[in-house]
C-alpha cells in the first residue's frame, strides 16, 4: 500500500508501507522530519501531521488523550492527528497528509 506526504516545501513523497504499519513509522523510513520524540507513547506532538479532508473520515476516531497532545501542537489544523497513533488499514491505501511547517514539542519546555 501507499501513503503520500506533502513536505512543508509542497514536495510530494511517496512511501510504501504494509497493512498495520504505523503512520509515525513509515514517514521515518522514507526520511521525513517527523521526530517522534516520546516513541509513539503520546507524550509528545513531535510526530503531528495534517490528515487531507477527504481521508480524515476514514481514519479511527483520535482519543481524549490524543486531543490533548493536539492542543499542544504548533500548526493544528480541523484534521489534524498524531502520526503515531494512525495504524495502516486496507481502507487507508493512498492516505495523503501533510507535515506541518512547525513541529514544537510543548512538554519539553
Amino acid at each position: 500500500m501507499k501513503v503520500i506526504f506533502e513536505t512543508a516545501q509542497g514536495e510530494k513523497v511517496e512511501a510504501q508501507a504494509e497493512l498495520g504499519d504505523n503512520l509515525l513509522r513509515v514517514a521515518q523510513a522514507a526520511g521525513l522530519p517527523l521526530e517522534g520524540t516520546c516513541e509513539g507513547q503520546m507524550a509528545c506532538s513531535t510526530c503531528h501531521v495534517i490528515v487531507a479532508r477527504d481521508w480524515f473520515a476514514k481514519l479511527v476516531p483520535a482519543s481524549e488523550d490524543e486531543e490533548d497532545m493536539l492542543d499542544l501542537a504548533a500548526d493544528v489544523a480541523s484534521t489534524s492527528r498524531l502520526s503515531c497513533q494512525i495504524e495502516l488499514t486496507d481502507a487507508l491505501d493512498g492516505l495523503t497528509v501533510a507535515i506541518p511547517a512547525e513541529s514544537r514539542d510543548m512538554q519539553a519546555g
